[in-house]
């Protein structure tokens, strides 16, 4: 009994029962008779037969059976692997997805940038609305830029500088609003100079294309000036009278009247 391996379960039970039946008849009867009783002995080589039988077969289910569970726990590692690669695969792609939502917000603001830009640039060359010496009219932002640039010089008192711009204005632009402001100060930068001619022509332009203009009436008085400076009395005298009539509620009148009285 002592030698005979009892496996588990039903295969176990059998053995143990075949080996219990073996024993009983090895120990029913005397040897004698077990040797003698051949069909005895075949029975029990028969259910010894049977217990081996019963005992590999129970190995092999064994062996299956951790075979089967080796295989299942390399199927479940298998699994789980792919489960982490694709976790890993995942985490990638939403990383990529997050850097091309950056890409796409970064591209739309440059784009925003860029036609921002572009409304810039292109509202410089865009006419604007301007007021000068009480007309408002359109102006391109270079003739704008220039006339106020030789403005700027004679302020500063370059007025060589000036009526060389203000010419170069006249002859650029001469349909622009600014004409009559332009014609009024380089009359004035050619008084400052000494071109008293010159000087005077451009006053009497302006006085001619733009007889309501606000700068006509110190214009005309400005003529007078020159003509004073040339030492042409006379016309200085006419030039101040007309003035008085044609203007007579400006301060260019006022100013005029005081010097025709010194002028007589």
């Amino acid at each position: 009994m002592s030698a005979l391996r009892i496996p588990r379960g039903a295969a176990a039970r059998t053995v143990a029962l075949a080996a219990v039946c073996v024993a009983a008849l090895g120990w029913s009867q005397p040897s004698h008779a077990l040797f003698e009783d051949g069909e005895a002995r075949r029975a029990i080589l028969e259910l010894r037969e049977r217990v081996d039988a019963l005992q590999q077969s129970s190995q092999r289910a064994g062996e299956r059976s951790g075979g089967e569970l080796s295989q299942l726990r390399r199927s479940l590692l298998d699994l789980q692997a792919q489960i982490e690669a694709l976790r890993t695969e995942q985490a990638l792609l939403r990383g990529q997805n997050e850097q091309l939502l950056r890409d796409v917000a970064e591209l739309q603001r440059k784009q925003k940038d860029m036609a921002q830009g572009m409304d810039e640039r292109l509202r410089q060359f865009e006419p604007t609305t301007v007021s000068v010496d009480g007309r408002e009219f359109s102006a391109d932002p270079a003739e704008k830029r220039d006339y106020e640039a030789a403005l700027a010089s004679f302020r500063a008192g370059k007025f060589a500088e000036s009526a060389t711009a203000f010419g170069a204005f006249l002859r650029q632009y001469p349909q622009s609003g600014y004409v009559p402001s332009a014609r009024f100060w380089l009359g004035n930068a050619q008084y400052a100079t000494r071109d008293y001619a010159q000087a005077i022509n451009n006053f009497k332009a302006l006085l001619s294309a733009a007889p309501e203009h606000a700068r006509a009436p110190e214009a005309a008085l400005s003529i007078a000036n020159c003509q004073v400076e040339l030492k042409d009395t006379r016309a200085a005298r006419k030039t101040l009278e007309d003035l008085i009539r044609a203007y007579p509620d400006s301060e260019a009148a006022a100013a005029a009247k005081e010097r025709l009285a010194r002028l007589k």
